[in-house]
């Protein structure tokens, strides 16, 4: 059973925090998404450092930290929109006081490296957004699709917050049909795989796990799910999502194609398993909520992934 805290949903002239944990951003990005946010009838304020720059990362440590910290701590502020990914949430994780969020959840949006903070939100016990960030807000027009998608699962009327919603995609030949529910939860593989075996790594049973990743070459992205598989996560999981792996070169180095390779892996399974699901560091990115209850269903012509109607605060 789920036993997540949803932050409350968002209305109009709500207040939306932006700050940058990890790598450093183009400044247009974060105007842009100012200016998207804004469009939606929020507040918007950019954190003090959130265009800073220290080697690769949005400023130092401290100053990482402080804004973060400070977004977490505002009593007026419902959603926390992580600028970008890159390298450099798993600086903070076992730095930030949850006392005054506790008090007053918000949405932490974003996704990549920020899965680090999202595996730390679920460890603290709130569920959060794998959900795209301030470059996607700034070059996507105002109704592409995960833009608006964004936009409802923050105002309530998207994924894990409405009753019968959900996302389908064509189904693909190395998909294990059948049906699971459970307590959707993961995000980029590398990150993730970082932190197995430590208090913020996810409990798999009851799990319906979705990955994706990023420049990644297709050895070192099988190499980390065989991890998943011989420390037993992947045999306790209710159902599996693989999304997009992207920007490496399709080399055959395993003998077949990455994908090949991960059905490879995963034959002995009998939980649905689902290839090629929009989501990863490609335009057609959906929203998910880290800690909805949803359905998977693997079907012959198509995957549904439908999401029950989420927790609220008071």
């Amino acid at each position: 059973m789920n036993s997540l805290t949803f932050p409350p949903y968002l209305g109009e002239g709500d207040r939306v925090v932006i700050v940058s944990p990890s790598s450093k951003i183009d400044k247009a990005f974060l105007k842009g998404a100012v200016s998207r946010l804004r469009s939606w009838g929020l507040e918007v304020a950019t954190a003090r450092h959130a265009a800073s720059s220290c080697g690769t990362y949005a400023g130092t440590l401290a100053q990482r930290l402080e804004d973060l910290q400070a977004a977490m701590d505002d009593d007026r502020a419902k959603a926390i929109l992580c600028s970008r990914g890159g390298y450099g949430a798993v600086h903070l994780v076992d730095k930030l006081d949850f006392t005054r969020f506790r008090k007053h959840p918000k949405w932490l949006i974003g996704f990549s490296d920020i899965t680090a903070l999202h595996n730390l939100m679920q460890h603290e016990g709130f569920a959060s957004l794998h959900a795209p960030m301030a470059r996607h807000l700034t070059v996507e027009p105002a109704d592409d699709p995960c833009t608006l998608a964004l936009r409802d699962t923050l105002f309530g009327r998207g994924a894990g917050a409405t009753e019968g919603f959900g996302y389908t995609c064509p189904a693909h030949k190395l998909n294990h049909r059948g049906m699971a529910t459970g307590t959707l939860r993961g995000g980029n593989l590398s990150v993730f795989y970082g932190l197995r075996g430590t208090p913020l790594d996810i409990p798999p049973e009851g799990t319906i796990l979705y990955l994706e990743d990023v420049g990644e070459r297709p050895h070192a992205v099988e190499r980390m799910v065989y991890n998943l598989r011989l420390g037993g996560v992947l045999e306790r999981l209710s159902g599996l999502i693989i999304g997009q792996f992207t920007e490496y070169v399709e080399n055959k180095s395993l003998g077949k194609d990455l994908y090949g390779a991960l059905a490879d892996v995963l034959k002995d399974y009998s939980y649905p398993v689902c290839f090629n699901f929009p989501v990863g560091h490609v335009t057609m990115n959906v929203p998910l909520v880290n800690g909805a209850e949803v359905t998977l269903d693997v079907g012959k012509k198509e995957t549904r992934l439908s999401f029950a109607a989420g927790k609220k605060t008071s």
